[in-house]
């Protein structure tokens, strides 16, 4: 078994520096936090995502929808499905992505 205390785990703040908490052939976990008005903009991924907040609210949009999403709630976007993060008051969140990498995700090429 492997665990993690996810609210101990200390991420740089920003969007640019997320922390891989794991990494598999089954799926990879990145944790993200956000400072008070900070975003990921407008984006894809070629993975089943999942985020779920752990601290603070995010905004999430897709699909011309939007919601506040608080501790607790989980949200699923489909593969290439494009979304978007936005907290006014900053945030802590846990992305998962399975399976890792996903069909078509970029893998570059050997130098």
């Amino acid at each position: 078994m492997q665990h993690w205390d996810l609210m101990a785990i200390e991420a740089p703040d920003g969007t640019r520096d997320p922390v891989v908490v794991h990494s598999g052939n089954e799926a990879r976990a990145v944790l993200i936090v956000l400072k008070a008005g900070q975003r990921l903009g407008d984006h894809q991924v070629k993975e089943n995502a999942w985020v779920t907040v752990l601290e603070g609210s995010v905004r999430i949009s897709a699909g011309g929808e939007s919601m506040e999403a608080r501790p607790g709630m989980l949200c699923r976007f489909d593969p290439d499905e494009r979304h978007s993060l936005a907290s006014d008051e900053g945030a802590r969140v846990l992305l998962l992505l399975a399976p890792w990498p996903g069909e078509g995700h970029y893998r570059g090429s050997a130098a």
